[in-house]
């Protein structure tokens, strides 16, 4: 991928997640990070909805089936390592009930919110 496919995709991708944070704002969620960074990688939003707090990963494809099938079990373990890094530095979320979400954009459609996408091994 050459320089300048590489900065579209990042900004689509940064499209993606800002149109994602106000559609989960408008679903009564409260955003209390975005692009968290960890050792272990990236979250892309953290959100909060009544006890739970929620890991995001945002995907812009072209077709929402692709975002889903773009997040594979290595992405899923960085998701999952990073949001344990969240909750040991802000304990204050770690009493909560903890959910991994997909937030699907595609061009000219809303974004598809699937809530509770994966579960961590047991």
């Amino acid at each position: 991928m050459n320089t300048q496919a590489r900065r579209r995709a990042y900004s689509r991708g940064h499209m993606a997640e800002v149109l994602a944070l106000w559609w989960l704002r408008f679903k009564g969620y409260r955003i209390v990070a975005r692009r968290w960074r960890s050792h272990y990688g990236e979250i892309d939003l953290i959100a909060l909805r009544g006890d739970c707090c929620v890991f995001i990963e945002v995907k812009a494809r072209r077709l929402t089936h692709e975002s889903l099938e773009a997040i594979h079990a290595r992405q899923r373990m960085r998701v999952e390592r990073s949001a344990q890094a969240f909750l040991q530095k802000h304990p204050r979320y770690a009493c909560s009930s903890m959910r991994f979400d997909v937030i699907a954009c595609a061009p000219w459609r809303l974004p598809r919110h699937f809530p509770d996408a994966w579960r961590p091994p047991a």
